[in-house]
C-alpha cells in the first residue's frame, strides 16, 4: 500500500494507521487555525463567499505543498524530523520510539484544538515545535537515558529564532509598508472599512484575492512541510528500515563513491599545509564510512539508523571543506565532492508522494469546517474598529512575503503569529496603538508565550504516560 511493506502485525499495526491518522487529523486542526487566517481577510472583506475562498485556499494549499518540494526542497519538512534523534531512540526500544510519536501527536491536537475553541490565534507551529521538545527533553531525563541527547539543539534553536523573529518582522514591516501605501495611494476608499452587505470595487477585490492566493500558495509551502515531518517522524518510528534512509540508496554505489572522495581528500592535503590535517581527518571518517556501507545490512535496524546519522556527519565535514576557498585546486575533484554532497542530502530526505497528498487535503477540508472563529478574531477583535481594505492587503502581503522567504530558506514560521501581527502593524499605522484591542492583543501575545512551556509539559507527560502501555 502507497509503496510501503508493512511489516507490522496486531497492535503495532494499528498504532501505526492511528499515528497516521492523528497527524492528519493535526493538519486538520491546522487548517481551523493557519489556514483560516489566508481566507481572513477576504472573506471578512467581502471579496469573496466563504465557500469559494475556503475551497480556493485549499487549492491553494495543495499546490503549494506540492511546488515546495520542486522550489525549497521539503527543506522544512527534513529540519521538523530532525529534531528528535530517532537514531538514538530507536536504537533502545521501537516502543520508546512510538511513545514518544503518540505524545507529540496528542500534545499537538489537544493544545490546538483547546485554543480554536477559544477563537485564539495560536500558533501550530509553536504547538508542534513544543509537542516535540517535551518528548524529545523528558526521554533525556530519563535516568537510564543518562548521557543521551533528547533533542538536536542545533535546528531546535534555529527553528525557535525563526518563530520568534518572524512575528516582529511582519509587525514591523505592515506599519512601513502602510505608510508607504499612504504616500503613494490617492484613493481613499482603500482605507475605508468595508460596508455591511456591500462587495468593495472590483480593483480592490483582485488585489484581496491575490494577497489571500498567495497567503494559501505560502502557507502550504511552509506549514504543510511541518505535516509532512511529523509523518516522516511516524515512518521512521514504525518502518525504519523503509524510511529511515531512502529506498532509492544503493549502499555498496554510494561506498565506491566514498571511497574515491577519500582518495581525492588524501591527493588535495598534500597539495595544501594549511588544512591537511582537516582535509586527511574527514577523509578518514569518509574512508571508515564507505568501509561499513560496504558490509551493511539493509534490514537491520541499527545499521540502517548508523547510516542515517552517518550521512549528516559525512555531508557536514565535506561541506567544511568545500567552503574553504584553498581547500581543492583541482575543480573536478571540488565538483566531485560537492555533487556527492547533495546525493548524501537526498538519501535522508526522502518523501513519499502520497504523504503530501494526505497533508494537502487535511489542511483544506480543515479550512472548510472550522474557518469563522479565527476569521471574527483577524478581522473584528485586533483592532478597535473593523480592518481596512489596505490593512488587511497589507497585512497578507507581508505574511506571504515572510512564509516565502522562510521556506526558501527552509524555517518553519507561524502563518497565524505572522498573519496577526501584520494585522496589527497595519492598525497601528493608521491610527497608533490606541488602535488596537487591548483584550485580543492579550490574549494573542499569552498564547504565544504560553505555547511552547505548555506544550513541553503536556507532551512530556504524556510521554510519561504512554511508555507505561505501549
Amino acid at each position: 500500500m502507497f509503496g510501503i511493506e508493512i511489516g507490522l502485525t496486531g497492535a503495532l499495526l494499528g498504532m501505526f494507521f492511528l499515528c497516521i491518522l492523528l497527524v492528519c487529523f493535526f493538519e486538520f486542526v491546522n487548517g481551523f487555525h493557519d489556514t483560516a487566517n489566508a481566507v481572513a481577510t477576504v472573506i471578512y472583506t467581502r471579496s469573496l463567499k466563504p465557500v469559494h475562498a475556503v475551497i480556493w485556499s485549499g487549492l491553494m494549499n495543495l499546490l503549494g505543498v506540492l511546488a515546495s518540494s520542486y522550489l525549497f526542497g521539503m527543506a522544512v519538512a527534513t529540519k521538523i524530523s530532525s529534531i528528535l534523534p530517532m537514531d538514538t531512540v530507536l536504537n533502545r526500544s521501537t516502543h520508546e520510539a512510538i511513545a514518544m510519536v503518540l505524545a507529540v501527536l496528542f500534545g499537538s491536537i489537544i493544545w490546538n484544538l483547546g485554543t480554536w475553541y477559544f477563537g485564539i490565534p495560536c500558533s501550530s507551529s509553536h504547538t508542534m515545535i513544543g509537542s516535540l521538545l517535551g518528548a524529545g527533553i523528558v526521554y533525556a531525563a530519563l535516568p537510564e537515558n543518562s548521557g543521551k541527547v533528547g533533542v538536536n539543539w542545533n535546528e531546535a534553536i534555529k527553528i525557535g529564532n525563526s518563530l520568534l523573529v518572524s512575528p516582529l518582522f511582519g509587525f514591523s514591516m505592515a506599519i512601513i509598508l502602510m505608510f508607504i501605501l499612504k504616500r503613494l495611494i490617492e484613493d481613499k476608499l482603500v482605507f475605508k472599512e468595508p460596508e455591511p452587505d456591500h462587495t468593495p470595487p472590483f480593483y480592490i477585490r483582485i488585489i484581496l484575492i491575490c494577497t489571500c492566493t498567495l497567503v494559501s500558495f505560502f502557507h502550504g509551502s511552509n506549514d504543510g512541510q511541518k505535516g509532512i515531518g511529523l509523518i516522516l517522524i511516524v515512518l521512521i518510528a514504525f518502518l525504519p528500515t523503509q524510511f529511515a534512509i531512502s529506498p532509492n540508496l544503493d549502499h555498496l554505489a554510494l561506498s565506491r563513491r566514498l571511497q574515491l572522495v577519500e582518495e581525492k581528500l588524501v591527493a588535495a592535503s598534500a597539495e595544501n599545509y594549511e588544512l591537511e590535517a582537516i582535509m586527511c581527518n574527514k577523509a578518514a571518517n569518509a574512508g571508515t564510512f564507505a568501509t561499513f556501507l560496504a558490509g551493511m545490512d539493509r534490514n537491520n535496524v541499527k545499521d540502517v539508523m548508523r547510516v542515517r546519522r552517518q550521512i549528516g556527519i559525512i555531508a557536514k565535514d565535506l561541506s567544511i571543506l568545500v567552503n574553504e576557498p584553498n581547500a581543492f585546486s583541482n575543480k573536478e575533484d571540488l565538483k566531485l565532492v560537492k555533487s556527492t554532497i547533495g546525493e548524501l542530502k537526498e538519501y535522508t530526505t526522502y518523501i513519499p508522494f502520497w504523504t503530501i497528498l494526505a497533508i494537502s487535503f487535511s489542511l483544506g477540508i480543515g479550512t472548510m469546517i472550522g474557518w469563522k472563529r479565527i476569521v471574527i478574531t483577524i478581522g473584528e477583535k485586533i483592532g478597535k474598529r473593523h480592518m481596512t481594505f489596505a490593512e488587511g492587503a497589507t497585512a497578507e502581503l507581508i505574511a506571504s512575503s515572510t512564509i516565502g522567504l522562510a521556506s526558501g530558506l527552509g524555517l518553519p514560521v507561524s502563518t497565524t503569529h505572522v498573519l496577526s501581527s501584520g494585522v496589527a502593524g497595519a492598525m497601528v499605522a493608521t491610527k497608533g496603538i490606541k488602535n488596537l484591542q487591548a483584550g485580543t492583543v492579550k490574549n494573542i501575545v499569552l498564547a504565544w508565550v504560553l505555547t511552547l512551556p505548555a506544550t513541553i509539559l503536556l507532551s512530556g507527560g504524556l510521554y510519561m504516560l504512554f511508555r507505561l502501555f505501549v
